[in-house]
């Protein structure tokens, strides 16, 4: 009963957070700036972002709000479409990097967590399945993870696919929030039945967006100490 009620309260408090983000995108100047920029400028607002994401990825910056500004510039589709290539090239770039040049310096900031060394000794034959659940379930800060994972056996082409596949809830659900940004600042100067309308699917399918990420994240994680606990 407590973890049920942990999870619901997580739930509500991640919801909260998901508005008070999506309000407060837009009072960001620079990012919103660049947004604009990049709307406009065609292929070289594109090819400008992903320069921009890759050098924030290999830096270890965040990029939360480099995700949802492409949902706010292209919408929630065509914003997936965009980020989902550029955060797996990223990640990757950040991987080679990991497993070669910056292998030392990676090596003594992570080799002596408990976490890390469970994942190294889980990895062998099993590379795919759990990069797939450390991605839908981050036991390690992204940027963080895809260098960490340079050290370990696991084979490129499981590290690509596994990213692939897992990182796309989460991106979704970010590039989705920059989207309802406009969207919902497009909406509130109108007052007919047809905005309200709108509002309801656009408030529902960030709901949904939020319960299903959840949920995923869950079995994740439940699924990833099971194969944790069998290294």
């Amino acid at each position: 009963m407590r973890y049920r009620w942990a999870t619901i309260a997580g739930a509500v408090a991640l919801v909260a957070l998901a508005a008070e983000f999506a309000v407060a995108l837009p009072m960001r100047h620079a990012i919103g700036h660049l947004v604009d920029w990049i709307r406009s400028a065609g292929a070289t607002g594109v090819a400008a972002y992903a320069a921009v994401y890759i050098v924030f990825t290999v830096l270890l910056i965040p990029g939360s709000l480099l995700t949802a500004g492409a949902g706010l510039a292209y919408g929630p589709w065509l914003g997936l479409l965009l980020v989902s290539p550029v955060s797996v090239a990223a990640a990757t770039l950040s991987f080679v990097l990991g497993r070669t040049v910056a292998r030392g310096w990676i090596a003594k900031r992570i080799a002596a967590d408990p976490r890390f060394r469970a994942v190294d000794a889980a990895i062998g034959q099993r590379g795919f399945k759990i990069v797939l659940l450390l991605r839908l379930s981050p036991l390690f800060p992204f940027n963080v993870l895809n260098y960490a994972l340079g050290l370990t056996d696991v084979r490129l082409r499981d590290f690509i696919l596994a990213s692939f596949i897992g990182m796309l809830p989460g991106t979704f659900l970010y590039v989705y929030l920059g989207s309802l940004v406009s969207n919902v600042a497009s909406l509130s100067a109108g007052g007919d039945a047809g905005s309200a309308a709108q509002r309801f699917v656009y408030w529902a399918g960030l709901a949904a967006t939020v319960a299903v990420t959840l949920y995923v994240t869950r079995v994740a994680r439940g699924a990833l100490q099971t194969e944790l606990g069998h290294a």
